[in-house]
């Protein structure tokens, strides 16, 4: 069941982008504007409106307000992604999402069809409908499945939707939340023999070392330090043997951020960006879940470990 080490492949990297806010509770999009940038700059496709944004705290006119924003930063060229998601909207559904994919590919974005209860209660054949009616004709689209250690409301779909979702022809890809190698292996066996081209993005953050097995990914961890992993992804394509000892760094960060509480990693990014001189001061959103005031103590040698790794 476990794939063969896929040794020099291209990874596609993904970061969903960490929306700060100040000690005021309101949004600080100066500082998001400089992560945006940042993690553009580094090489990697910036997510916005992900849980890593706060997608689904914010109202239907802050995210749009947010993909406007992204636009403006990253100008006519870059590519990113943006949460597509029915929440704060009193309508039908189905509706709000397409609106939403609409909006984020006016914006130039790639939508991501993101997890609601909506959408969880939908078993296989009704779950590839609704996808199919939710993307409709849009160039490219992502889906994503998401545990509920992450937000209630998350749904691990069973093989057999995973088989269907790859007949969409305009679903690129998914992103995978479990946090679990074995369901993301039984994902990758699929792919491969039934559609090589699509893209299986891990969300496990306890395994960042997916992508030598052939996912690419689509990580919170990665809003921590996106140059990081940009090297620590160059060096796989190049075989260089430093990917080894900055994986590792990588990952005893996110061992730490992403514990339980596990929707609490957000507020262990603020302290890492602030910590590691990324931002000023940041705050997570007002409703997420807090870390100790000792959360520094922990991440402060995590970090100096990731920058000796890097060099």
């Amino acid at each position: 069941m476990i794939p063969s080490v896929r040794e020099r492949r291209k990874i596609d990297g993904i970061s969903a982008v960490f929306l700060p806010y100040a000690a005021d509770g309101r949004p600080d999009f100066a500082e998001f504007s400089q992560h945006l940038a940042r993690t553009t700059r580094a090489g990697l496709t910036p997510a916005v409106n992900m849980d890593t944004g706060f997608g689904p705290q914010l109202s239907p006119a802050e995210r749009q307000e947010i993909l406007k924003l992204t636009r403006e930063v990253l100008g006519a060229g870059p590519a990113f992604v943006a949460g597509a998601m029915p929440f704060g909207d009193p309508g039908d559904p189905l509706a709000a999402y397409r609106t939403a994919v609409r909006n984020i590919v006016a914006a130039g974005g790639t939508p991501i069809v993101f997890p609601s209860e909506f959408l969880g209660r939908a078993d296989g054949a009704e779950a590839v409908r609704l996808h199919r009616e939710i993307i409709g004709d849009v160039p490219r689209a992502l889906a994503f499945e998401l545990g509920e250690m992450f937000a209630p409301f998350g749904r691990i779909w069973d093989l057999d939707t995973f088989k269907r979702l790859l007949e969409i022809p305009n679903l690129a890809g998914l992103k995978h939340s479990s946090l679990r190698r074995e369901p993301e292996f039984a994902r990758l066996a699929i792919r491969d023999r039934e559609r090589p081209g699509f893209r299986v993005y891990t969300g496990n953050d306890l395994a960042i070392d997916m992508v030598m097995y052939g996912s690419d990914y689509l990580l919170g961890l990665s809003a921590f330090d996106p140059k990081a992993f940009a090297h620590r992804d160059a060096w796989w394509e190049a075989g260089d043997p430093r990917f080894f000892d900055l994986n590792d760094a990588l990952q005893a960060v996110g061992a730490v951020a992403f514990r339980d509480p596990v929707p609490a990693y957000k507020d262990s990014a603020a302290v890492y960006l602030k910590l590691t001189g990324k931002m000023r001061d940041p705050h997570p959103h007002p409703a997420c879940p807090r870390r100790p005031a000792w959360e520094a103590e922990l991440l402060a040698p995590l970090a100096a470990r990731v920058a000796a790794a890097m060099g």
